[in-house]
This record gives structure tokens, sequence and C-alpha cells, in this order.
């Protein structure tokens, strides 16, 4: 039997079949998720298809950045040792001023107390006479800094404020001849007078009586007399105690506890009543005074 003329659906019963079909799988496939399962293992297998297919586009781009001329290695190789110069210049820095913030976090974290006001200064130069210590620093009058205004380190006392210009300051330190400190014995309350030999490495204490209870290691903070330094911050330490009966006084050294030769940045203290934040009071004038005692 011959079937070559057997007629059956016509194309456009074949059209609108398919596309009935294609409705029916979009609509359960949109409101049941029904081939949700299916199209992952569909996607499960189509993968290795994808792979291979994107394999040529990989290949060239592994060989454009892998398959180089000596040239250009040559040239990249110039460019990181410059880029690494630059780096280590970078790291440079950034130590410095890494140290330069623990200086800083360690002078603002110094034990001051809370009713004295601060501010951190730098030195900008130092005094080239070896008989003179002092050291100028970038602090004046209009930022509220008077003449024998406490300054400290990071570790204790360092000197006052000698004289004051409009931007800058001088500061005469503890080791220099013509300075001295009221200062006492941390261990027992015992009174000294902390002067400069104009060593930094030395402090002396004269007119020491020899029944005076010193020894070596005792700490030296100050003392609170004389209205210049506040009480119970560290000076120096005693290195060395001599008690010769033919002398009237005994020999006593100390060495300062602050880095005298090694300063950068400085702290400057303000008490309550001398705060630079702090209005001044007011003064009444004396002829307003009697006015008042005469009228009352």
């Amino acid at each position: 039997m011959n079937l070559s003329f057997v007629s059956g659906p016509s194309e456009q019963h074949r059209l609108i079949l398919v596309l009935f079909c294609s409705a029916c799988l979009i609509f359960f496939d949109h409101k049941l998720n029904s081939f949700e399962s299916v199209r992952g293992y569909l996607q499960s297998m189509v993968s290795p298809l994808q792979y291979l297919a994107n394999t040529p586009n990989q290949l060239m781009t592994w060989a454009s950045e892998n398959i180089t001329t000596r040239e250009k290695l040559v040239e990249q190789n110039q460019n990181f040792k410059v880029e690494q110069l630059r780096l280590r210049e970078q790291i440079m820095q950034l130590a410095m001023l890494k140290q330069e913030n623990a200086r800083l976090r360690q002078l603002l974290a110094s034990p001051v107390r809370q009713e004295i006001k601060k501010m951190v200064a730098e030195i900008l130069s130092v005094n080239s006479d070896p008989y003179s210590h002092q050291v100028l620093i970038n602090r004046g009058a209009n930022d509220g800094v008077y003449e024998g205004q406490p300054v400290l380190d990071a570790n204790g006392v360092v000197g006052q404020i000698l004289h004051v210009g409009a931007t800058s300051s001088r500061v005469i330190l503890i080791t220099d001849v013509t300075h001295a400190v009221p200062v006492r014995v941390s261990r027992n309350g015992t009174r000294l007078v902390s002067s400069g030999t104009g060593r930094i490495d030395r402090l002396v204490q004269n007119h020491v009586p020899h029944s005076s209870d010193i020894q070596k290691g005792d700490l030296l903070v100050t003392s609170g007399l004389g209205g210049k330094y506040p009480e119970g911050y560290p000076v120096a330490e005693v290195t060395v105690v001599r008690q010769d009966e033919s002398r009237p006084f005994a020999m006593v050294y100390s060495k300062p506890i602050a880095q005298i030769d090694r300063l950068r940045y400085l702290l400057l203290l303000w008490p309550e009543q001398q705060s630079p934040f702090a209005p001044a009071p007011k003064v009444e004038s004396p002829v307003k005074e009697e006015q008042s005692n005469a009228r009352s």
C-alpha cells in the first residue's frame, strides 16, 4: 500500500496545536512552578556545553595575559621597581607618623588632673649655647601662653615658659644652671629644691641635711610650693647620695625623668585660674568701691 499521498493535519492546525501547548506550559510553569526542578536538570545538562563553548575565549584571554614579549617584561619590571621604591618611602613616612602619634598619645594620656587645661606644643629650635638649656616652641600669647607656665613631656617636668611671643615662646629647661624647682621625695614627703647643673642628665639637691631620709632610686615629684608647678608631677630620680660628715650638707644628685635630649613635643599646663579659655575676673575700681561704701 502506497502512503505517499496520505493526507494529515494541515500546517495551520499543527501551528495552532504547538501554540496551545506552549501557552499551557507557560501557564502551569508561572502559576504552579511545576517545571522548576525540570529547569534545574536541564541547566545542569547544558552547563558542560556552555563551558565548552566558552573555552576558546578563555584560551585567547590566557594567551594574551601570559604570552608577552621580553621588552614588555623589562618595562613591567622597571615599573615594579619604581613602585616598590615609592611604597618604601611611604612606609618610612608612616613609621615616622606612627612614632609621632604614639608620642602625642602618651602626652594626652599623661597623668594630668582634670581641672588643668593642657595643650601640645612642638619644639622649633634648640639654643646652641651649651651653657644655656632653652628651647623655642610654636605656641605663644595668641594661644594663651604666659610666663612661668609649667611645661612637661610624656614622662615628667621639662621646665617653664621664660619669654612669650605672639606665636612662639622660649622654655627654660630644669637642667639650666639658673633654674630650680621645689620637689619632695615621693616615698616620705621630704622637701628639697632641685637645681640645674648645666648637664642634661643631672640635677643637684642643695642644702640637704645629713639626717634627711633620702635613698638612691627615690622619685622626686613637684611639691606645689612656689605656685609654678602643680603638685605631684615627676621631676627626677635620685642617683647619688653622699653623706660626708666633713661637709655641712649631704651631696644628692638626681637624673631628670623627662628625656631632655630627645624632646620633640611638649605639654603646656594651665591651672584652672590661669586657663586661657576662662573669662577674666571683673575688677571693681576703688572710686566705685568708695562710693558704694559711702552709700551704705
